[in-house]
């Protein structure tokens, strides 16, 4: 299968891209920058037409997985990065989609990743895919941002939106920026610490994508989230346990200080997150770790 991917030089891209090539698949990276190596094809996702042209790099291509976007948590949330935030997932999803419905032959399928925070407030009392979009400005920019792949979608490609949820990795996202602070045994809790986190281990979110990647009955959301979500105290205590450092209940960061720190940003850390993989267990996907602790010392190379 030939297969093209944003963002394959990310956390979960670069993951993505090393599984398909080792089971011998061809791999179409989509990068910003000048191509360095044979098979890489320039884009520009702020472009109308994605930058592609004449789509001639495209041809040919069964599938196209969709994770170019800036990160939501790598800066403080201002005005300006806010429309940056939103600019990389809507502008460049359309512009994408707009590209793969021009195809001839067209991809069979467009998986186009997606956040959990499509919910917002409305996590908190737990919600599937049934749900609809909550309120605040992540609500509104994913669900802007699966509406971008509507072209696709129009075009007869079948359009699949990963919501992941807080993907648990040694050398990236929320927990690799926590593995210092842990490894002193000075990881603390956020706020209450009552708050639920829903998670995937990274090796069950590569796993999901390409299950999505080749479920040619499913279509539309579906929840990346492993079925046991944890508060905020308790994956901070899992998080000591898994790398041999005793846990301090006491040693928490309060909420106003958090929120003085990190601005509106900080909501991604104070607010509940109870989401279930409905479809994607109903669809027959078995997790490698449901369980916290067994995905954290998986991730962290623990016996």
């Amino acid at each position: 299968m030939k297969v093209a991917v944003t963002g394959s030089s990310g956390l979960i891209g670069s993951a993505l891209v090393a599984g398909l090539l080792a089971d011998g698949h061809e791999v179409v990276p989509l990068v910003r920058r000048p191509p360095r190596a044979a098979g890489e094809v320039r884009w520009d996702p702020q472009a109308a037409d994605g930058g592609l042209g004449s789509l001639d790099g495209l041809h040919g291509v069964d599938a196209c997985l969709h994770l170019a976007g800036a990160g939501v948590a790598d800066r403080r949330w201002t005005a300006r990065y806010k429309a940056e935030v939103r600019a990389s997932r809507v502008l460049g999803t359309r512009a994408l989609a707009g590209a793969l419905a021009r195809l001839n032959p067209r991809p069979s399928v467009l998986v186009s990743a997606s956040a959990i925070g499509y919910y917002g407030s409305a996590a908190a009392g737990g919600v599937d895919e049934s749900a609809a979009a909550g309120k605040g400005f992540l609500a509104r920019v994913v669900h802007d941002w699966e509406e971008a792949a509507d072209p696709a979608r129009a075009a007869g490609i079948r359009v699949v939106h990963p919501r992941s949820g807080l993907v648990l990795a040694e050398h990236g996202g929320m927990l690799g920026k926590l593995l210092p602070l842990a490894r002193r045994g000075l990881c603390p809790r956020f706020g209450p610490g009552t708050q639920l986190m829903s998670w995937i281990a990274l090796s069950d979110e590569i796993a999901a994508l390409r299950f999505l990647l080749s479920r040619e009955d499913v279509e539309g959301p579906v929840n990346l989230t492993a079925p046991t979500p944890a508060t905020n105290a308790a994956f901070t205590a899992a998080l000591h346990a898994a790398v041999g450092k005793p846990d301090h209940p006491w040693l928490r960061v309060p909420a106003p200080l958090l929120r003085l720190g990190m601005g509106e940003a900080s909501t991604e850390l104070l607010s509940s997150a109870d989401v279930a993989p409905a479809r994607l267990t109903a669809a027959g996907y078995t997790f490698r770790y449901p369980a916290l602790a067994d995905a954290l010392h998986a991730e962290l190379g623990k016996p």
